[in-house]
């Protein structure tokens, strides 16, 4: 159509190019918006884009133009050397179209080939970075996860409006920077409307099918374990999924072998699909971070600390809140007053465990609960056992490493399912044999006393063996766990004369000891192992039923054997009947912790004993003593 037969048939189509535009969007004989750039004797300048423009030759027009007028033109030449002419054009009637650029996009993990190049990425924005030079944008496309570099001057905000979760278009250069890729920005637009739909359809989607777990076989043939696979591969997902969101993960586990046994394959195997995914180099340090808890339940002191450092990391380095989680521990009602200070927050909650649950108090706060209780099973299934079988789903090249894991999860946690001879005869096939495989144990949990609060990565992985020194491995676990058996000895030496016996009712031993008065403070075996360690003697010594109390001023620790105790449900009972006790507390059926006011202990302890009293022998529960419950 000519610029003629467009005045008078009053139909002119007049484009408007996006700023992305470039000669391969434009077509001679079309009409364009253009702006003045440039005056010369010859002419004027125009722009139709960022990139695209031309002349309005002096010989094409009678009027008068400054640089910024606004006008409309017609294309009437695309020379061989990419010049373009034009020529104004006067209509008292048209229609504009707008005219979007056909961008080329790049997915994120094909950069490595790129490097020097300029290319357009579309993806969602994760995270937001200041740094005392140029804005870190983290965007998130269908394969990864690239930090785009904008820089405004040092220290200052690039682009402003963006936020966490917009839709963004992304040009610029390729460069490698710390032996890892990043985009220097040189154009970042938000996406809006249909454009911004499409680009979080695809991306969506793009998620779900990368989030979805690997399918494993189990590493043993254990039914009583594979119905829980269901469970595992849904938190499998949740976990992957929000590694690709690039949404921080806080796990908080219990400070013992089988927290330990449980965390550490949980830890490496995510940490290698962060590496998958993400270009930052520092995204394994940013996005996961492993946190002992003495206590096998989530205390007040460490969900203060985890909200506060969450929260710094969110203003301080552009992170969303984290997803909290729990693994050895968060099932029970003690668990619920810290979940309650998490619910104001968007900290999604996972707990893994295998202590006795309280469903009904802990799943309105948590997204996924997973523990053998809920299916009709109990303690045997450790939560390391678990959390193996968990890892593999998030990363299965790291099989190879964790087969000897169970085995040890189960010899710490005292199991006595017939799977554990499976697990034990899998890890001696490794060159594990069972008495080594105790020592790890063993030694998992003497560092974890020492340690205390501090995660001790490099050292427990060599520990473990998984991520570790093979060369250090064998050295270090035989040197700890002797330390440690020194260590017990020592203690028991001093604690032994002082523990006080009676024949309960029901023909069951009862063992008591003042491990406050009559056993070594701030040292190894702290009081829960110490009344384990007396427990397992007096049980062999015995053969018999045996309960055992190690108590302090506010606190005691329950061992069984042979009797048909529930504590947690006694914990309840306790706290019911005994007016002004303060009494909490819980674990396994028959291995836990309680904790009281001192002022009530003799009224406590008093209450405890005749209710262990009433409790069923079991011959059945012979040697059952699961726990390494630690209570400081």
């Amino acid at each position: 159509m000519t610029a003629s037969d467009a005045d008078t048939e009053g139909d002119a189509v007049v484009f408007d190019l996006d700023p992305a535009c470039t000669v391969s969007d434009v077509e001679a004989g079309n009409y364009y918006h253009a702006t003045v750039n440039g005056v010369v004797d010859y002419g004027v300048f125009v722009d139709l884009s960022d990139s695209v423009s031309g002349l309005l030759h002096e010989s094409t027009y009678d009027a008068s133009y400054e640089v910024g007028d606004d006008l409309v033109v017609e294309l009437t030449e695309i020379r061989e050397n990419g010049d373009l002419s034009f020529e104004p054009a006067d209509f008292d009637d048209y229609e504009t179209v707008e005219v979007g650029h056909d961008y080329d996009i790049t997915d994120a993990d094909d950069l490595s080939g790129l490097v020097g190049e300029t290319v357009h990425l579309e993806g969602e924005v994760v995270q937001i970075k200041q740094t005392g030079g140029p804005t870190i944008f983290h965007l998130s496309d269908l394969t990864g996860v690239i930090p785009c570099a904008a820089f405004e001057e040092a220290g200052v905000r690039a682009y402003p409006a963006v936020e966490i979760d917009d839709v963004i278009r992304v040009t610029g250069l390729v460069e490698e920077r710390d032996n890892a890729l990043q985009v220097e920005v040189e154009k970042l637009d938000v996406l809006t409307g249909e454009e911004a739909e499409e680009v979080e359809t695809r991306l969506s989607a793009a998620l779900e099918e990368r989030a979805e777990p690997h399918d494993v076989e189990p590493l043993i043939e254990w039914p009583a374990l594979t119905q829980m696979f269901p469970d595992l591969e849904e938190v499998a997902t949740q976990l992957r999924r929000t590694v690709l969101q690039s949404r921080p993960i806080r796990v908080r586990h219990h400070a013992d072998g089988d927290g330990m046994c449980a965390s550490i394959p949980v830890q490496l195997a995510l940490e290698r699909f962060i590496e998958e995914t993400h270009q930052d180099p520092e995204a394994k340090r940013h996005l996961f971070k492993r946190l002992p808890s003495k206590a096998p339940f989530y205390e007040m002191e460490d969900v203060t600390r985890d909200l506060n450092f969450a929260l710094e990391d969110q203003a301080r380095h552009g992170q969303k809140l984290p997803l909290l989680l729990m693994l050895d521990n968060g099932s029970t009602a003690e668990d619920v007053p810290a979940y309650k200070n998490l619910a104001h927050y968007d900290i999604p909650i996972i707990a893994i465990d295998h202590h006795h649950p309280d469903p009904e108090a802990v799943e309105p706060f948590v997204d996924a609960h997973v523990n053998p209780y809920l299916h009709d099973e109990d303690y045997r299934i450790t939560t390391g056992m678990m959390c193996v079988e968990l890892a593999r789903m998030i990363w299965p090249p790291i099989t190879d490493e964790l087969r000897h894991v169970p085995a040890v999860a189960g010899l710490c946690d005292r199991s006595k399912a017939d799977a554990m001879t499976d697990y034990v005869e899998l890890a001696e096939s490794e060159g594990y044999e069972e008495s080594f495989l105790r020592e790890i144990g063993e030694a998992l949990d003497y560092e974890a006393h020492w340690l205390k609060y501090d995660d001790g990565r490099s050292l427990i992985n060599d520990v473990l063996n998984v991520g570790g020194s093979d060369e250090r491995h064998r050295e270090l676990v035989e040197f700890l766990a002797d330390s440690a058996e020194s260590d017990v000895e020592d203690q028991l030496d001093a604690a032994m004369p002082h523990v006080e016996h009676e024949r309960l009712e029901s023909d069951a031993h009862l063992y008591r000891i003042d491990v406050e008065n009559h056993a070594y403070r701030f040292t190894y075996p702290a009081p829960g192992k110490t009344t384990g360690e007396i427990h397992d003697r007096k049980v062999q010594e015995t053969g018999e039923p045996v309960i055992t109390i190690g108590y302090g001023p506010d606190f005691a620790v329950l061992r069984s054997d042979g009797v048909r105790l529930d504590i947690p449900e006694m914990v309840t009972e306790l706290n019911e009947e005994i007016v002004g006790g303060g009494v909490s507390g819980g674990g396994h059926l028959v291995v836990g912790s309680i904790k009281f006011v001192p002022g009530m202990r003799e009224e406590v302890l008093d209450a405890l004993v005749e209710k262990m009293a009433d409790a069923e022998l079991d011959e059945a529960l012979q040697s059952t003593v699961v726990g390494h419950e630690q209570d400081d």
